[in-house]
């Protein structure tokens, strides 16, 4: 299905190569004044062809609104953008060789001879624009509540820098983050990073890496208890990006070398709101908000299309060979996917307030 949500429902559609792609995004209330600039902004962070980190591929993503919008307000009925591709290089794909890590062959299981192989099709990361561009309305409703989303870049390949868990984290540090090329808090580990990419993309290879998120001025009593808890649907929303393999809350994996007495988050109050002095457990408990900022990472796999020679299987001779991947592909997709993560991440948290 490509269709997502409860009380707010989003639909992609479209193919990395075909005319256009595209959303539809339905439960948005009526008399939200767009910013259309920020959705720009948005759009710009995700796009591809902008310096030597990600891929020569240049969109522009323009979106064009079809529906559910007068006078840049929204009207309440479902919103239709679409984002024409205009730069495709559909010959660099053979349809009967196998990529390894991508979806070639489970596409073409689920789907015949006429699953669409061009870029990856409809499993290609370039479907991630429309999310963008509805998780940027979202995140301009949420923005009246009150409520921010910002990530940056925990890790890549084997550079750490520091995490949200272990600094103070705020409004305006989130912005600060955003609006970087590259969205660290720590520029001089960024820098490294780089070098870690440009060295991978120079061995015909690549990087993957974590982002981790925070949403900020939720209050507690968001979510509900086991299938729609705010972890579930954040997840939910988190696997709907095609490179993202693993996602943890607040201390995750590292709640497995924790005591109960380390893991807790003792409860204080100031007289008027009651509040924890840590937040090993990323803000959510019984999968409802505690009023804590809401902490998460998500692992982000290595780009599978590299320009090394890998073996593989020609599925019209069913015979084993190998493939050298050519065409324009990111070294890296780590940083381009910071913004989709925060989108992704309005859409889901929208939808649990609705």
């Amino acid at each position: 299905m490509n269709t997502w949500g409860n009380k707010l429902k989003i639909s992609i559609f479209g193919e990395s190569h075909g005319a256009a792609i595209g959303v539809i995004l339905d439960g948005i209330p009526s008399g939200l004044p767009l910013d259309m600039d920020f959705i720009r902004r948005e759009m710009l962070r995700r796009a591809p062809g902008q310096n030597a980190l990600s891929t020569p591929r240049k969109e522009a993503d323009e979106v064009e609104i079809l529906s559910g919008v007068m006078d840049g307000v929204t009207t309440g009925t479902p919103i239709c953008g679409i984002i024409k591709n205009t730069n495709t290089k559909s010959k660099d794909y053979n349809k009967n060789l196998l990529r390894p890590g991508h979806a070639d062959f489970t596409g073409f299981q689920k789907y015949g001879v006429f699953h669409d192989f061009r870029g990856g099709g409809h499993f290609s990361g370039r479907i991630t624009a429309p999310i963008v561009f509805a998780g940027a309305i979202a995140k301009q409703l949420l923005r009246k509540k009150g409520i921010s989303i910002g990530s940056h870049i925990k890790q890549i390949y084997d550079i750490n820098e520091t995490s949200f868990m272990d600094c103070s984290i705020s409004k305006e540090l989130l912005n600060e983050i955003s609006l970087k090329d590259f969205p660290v808090i720590l520029d001089k580990i960024g820098e490294k990073m780089k070098q870690a990419i440009l060295s991978a993309a120079s061995e015909k290879d690549s990087v993957g890496g974590i982002i981790e998120c925070a949403v900020l001025g939720l209050s507690a009593g968001c979510g509900s208890p086991f299938f729609a808890s705010l972890e579930s649907v954040i997840s939910s929303m988190m696997f709907s990006i095609p490179a993202v393999k693993g996602i943890e809350f607040g201390r995750g994996f590292d709640f497995a070398n924790l005591k109960g007495s380390d893991a807790n988050d003792p409860f204080e109050t100031d007289g008027e709101k009651i509040f924890t002095t840590s937040n090993n457990n990323g803000g959510i408990n019984g999968g409802i908000s505690n009023g804590m900022p809401i902490l998460f990472s998500v692992a982000i796999k290595p780009t599978p299309s590299i320009a090394q020679i890998q073996n593989t299987v020609d599925t019209e001779k069913m015979e084993n060979t190998t493939i050298e991947i050519t065409g324009r592909h990111d070294p890296c997709i780590v940083q381009r996917a910071t913004v989709v993560v925060e989108c992704g991440t309005a859409l889901a948290v929208l939808d649990s307030i609705l």
